[in-house]
């Protein structure tokens, strides 16, 4: 049965990863086009709609999706009953969007906002018809259907914003990309889904969900509310030139580090959450899956960190050239997202609720104050502060996590800091040795690349780094099962 699972959860996870690469780097090629087709004031008015409709959407299902995924025993008039309360919050969102759309405008006087808004609101009647047909994928880790599912809406989806975006409709080819995209996957996953909502509806099931799913809302809402406020105050105080810069630094940021470690964890919860009551078996899960996203995370950041000021400029062309610092910024805080997000898994797959609440609360306090630096101070303070509180709010994580599954706080602070000092080691090293090299962009970030692939798995090898041992020995039996059979 362990073995079992094991290889389901691999299957998964693999199916989710590579199909976040494919999706995502569809999606960047998409955006590499739009760049050089609109203006940074283009992203910065999307990034704005968008960081309202990301807040607006934690009140979709209150954490009843994660619900569904975390409870045992579920039955369809869970589904059903979920299914029919996202329908009527999706349209009341809708309404209220529409309805508010002339006094955001307002604050940000920006008229043109009023109109965008008003078109894009639809989009929350979209996303609650297709919620509770995703969380059954992903409750039976069945991954090789959403990533073709995400695939096809988003690359179809892409092609529209492209030719809307070469016919002239500037910003509006970017918001009908984005409903155009929800409305495919709707369309997809209706077709494939083999649970469709019965005519029943119950109270008293959305309560039995309600029990966990009301502390995963608030903690969710904190969080997003943060994520996104970033958006909202450089939205109010900057031009939206600034906050497109700040938007495409951030969205690098997030393909490198924010997807790799969501394919982990989307996967993770479901799996963890099946082994929740075996303590040693999760034990050994959670150890050896924070061998696997610490020497993956160092890697990625030390890789781009490196390419970061030839790779904007060849990908997104000069227009964009305030970008670069922006990302670099980012990049220094990144590795505490996919720590942070396996610490958070542990306590959501135990149904700790509460406790994943307080974590939240917590960590919120300390993140907030990193706004207030924006607000009062320059972009470029609010992301060195970032450093420090993302830093601080990580180990908060771990403290947490370690205290629930019995761990000593060494066996997972350890990992991290190895990889992190070869990676800042390996990182000046390459410098040095490329400085001056030439001034040719694709060789120069050819060869940093490179040489920093080699040096990163040469001082592994070299030190017999354990994360590294555990990585090669897993590769091992993949290839072995795969021969056998």
């Amino acid at each position: 049965m362990m073995s079992s699972l094991k290889e389901k959860g691999i299957e998964a996870f693999i199916w989710d990863f590579f199909g976040k690469i494919l999706i995502y780097g569809s999606s960047f090629m998409v955006t590499i086009i739009l760049a050089r087709l609109l203006t940074p004031s283009d992203f910065g008015i999307i990034a704005t709609i968008m960081a309202i409709i990301g807040i607006a959407s934690v009140l979709f299902d209150i954490g009843l999706a994660g619900a569904l995924i975390q409870r045992k025993r579920v039955l369809d008039i869970h589904y059903s009953s979920v299914f029919y309360f996202n329908i009527l919050v999706g349209f009341l969102l809708t309404m209220l969007m529409y309805l508010f759309a002339p006094s955001i405008a307002e604050f940000y006087n920006n008229l043109a906002l009023e109109s965008y808004l008003e078109s894009i609101s639809i989009i929350f009647t979209l996303i609650a018809l297709h919620t509770v047909q995703s969380v059954i994928l992903k409750r039976n880790l069945d991954y090789k259907q959403l990533t073709k599912l995400n695939f096809m809406a988003s690359f179809s989806s892409g092609v529209l914003g492209v030719i809307l975006a070469l016919l002239g409709f500037s910003i509006w080819s970017l918001i009908l990309q984005v409903l155009f995209r929800e409305a495919i996957y709707n369309i997809l996953i209706w077709r494939i889904s083999l649970w469709k909502p019965t005519l029943t509806f119950s109270l008293k099931a959305l309560k039995q969900l309600w029990v966990y799913g009301f502390y995963m809302f608030l903690a969710q809402l904190l969080t997003t509310v943060y994520q996104k406020l970033d958006y909202i105050i450089i939205a109010k105080l900057f031009p939206a030139a600034t906050l497109g810069y700040f938007h495409q630094a951030k969205q690098l940021n997030n393909l490198a580090i924010t997807y790799f470690s969501s394919s982990l964890m989307s996967v993770l919860f479901p799996l963890l959450s099946k082994i929740q009551y075996d303590t040693v078996r999760f034990q050994a899960v959670v150890i050896n899956i924070l061998s696997v996203v610490s020497i993956v995370t160092f890697f990625i950041l030390g890789e781009l960190y490196l390419i970061s000021d030839e790779f904007i400029i060849l990908l997104l062309g000069e227009q964009w050239g305030e970008t670069i610092y922006y990302f670099k910024l980012f990049l220094l805080s990144a590795f505490a997202y996919p720590i942070s997000a396996l610490m958070v898994d542990i306590l959501k797959s135990r149904g700790e609720s509460k406790k994943f609440l307080r974590l939240e609360i917590y960590k919120t306090i300390i993140m907030f104050l990193n706004l207030f630096v924006l607000y009062y101070f320059t972009i470029e303070l609010f992301l060195y502060s970032l450093i420090v509180t993302s830093t601080l709010a990580t180990l908060l994580n771990i403290r947490f996590a370690v205290d629930e599954i019995k761990l000593s706080m060494m066996s997972i602070v350890k990992p991290i800091i190895i990889e992190m000092i070869l990676t800042i080691g390996v990182v000046v090293l390459v410098s040095y040795l490329v400085s001056g090299l030439c001034d040719y962009f694709i060789v120069l970030m050819l060869v940093k690349g490179l040489l920093f692939l080699f040096l990163y798995i040469f001082l592994h090898w070299v030190l017999m780094i354990e994360s590294f041992k555990y990585m090669k020995d897993e590769y091992k039996n993949f290839r072995e099962k795969r021969r056998a059979s």
